[in-house]
């Protein structure tokens, strides 16, 4: 064997570590890029998911826009899904009570028909626009959220 620094004699094996260390230069290379090819589809992967959870399966509109709607009655329910209590201590006149815990896998009774004009409304606008998903995901194709009732100007009904 050559008197080389690239070369190890071991127990009567001889390693020629030059070319092992450009391997692994070429390995590591590689892995990086693998690693980097698998970050950016992971990141394509989860802005598809993003994207797809970003357009909306149903409308948004503000309260006031929701206030002259109802101002005239029209086809529509109009939906309030915080809890029994929170409905009882005052909510929009003529809406219904479905609170957003109950809305699951199955169809709802109360509203039966899918292609209906559904306005959905909570105490302050997650639970409605979380319910207003979940509509949609069941099939009903006319949701419009309006934010929470901390910002409606118009009457209030109370339960006894």
């Amino acid at each position: 064997l050559p008197e080389n620094k690239g070369f190890i004699k071991k127990k009567g094996v001889s390693f020629d570590t030059t070319r092992n260390r450009t391997k692994e230069r070429i390995m590591k290379k590689y892995s990086a890029i693998l690693l980097l090819i698998t970050i950016m589809m992971l990141f394509t992967a989860c802005k598809d998911k993003e994207t797809n959870q970003d357009s909306m399966d149903y409308k948004q509109i503000t309260m006031d826009e929701a206030k002259e709607i109802f101002e005239t009655k029209g086809d529509y329910i109009i939906v309030d899904v915080r809890r029994a209590d929170e409905f009882a201590s005052g909510h929009i006149p003529d809406a219904i009570n479905i609170p957003s815990g109950s809305i699951g896998d199955a169809d709802i009774p109360e509203l039966p028909d899918k292609d209906q004009v559904i306005y959905v409304y909570c105490r302050s606008g997650n639970r409605s626009k979380q319910a207003a998903r979940e509509l949609a995901r069941l099939g009903y194709t006319n949701i419009i959220e309006f934010g929470g009732i901390l910002d409606w100007k118009g009457e209030v009904v109370k339960e006894p």
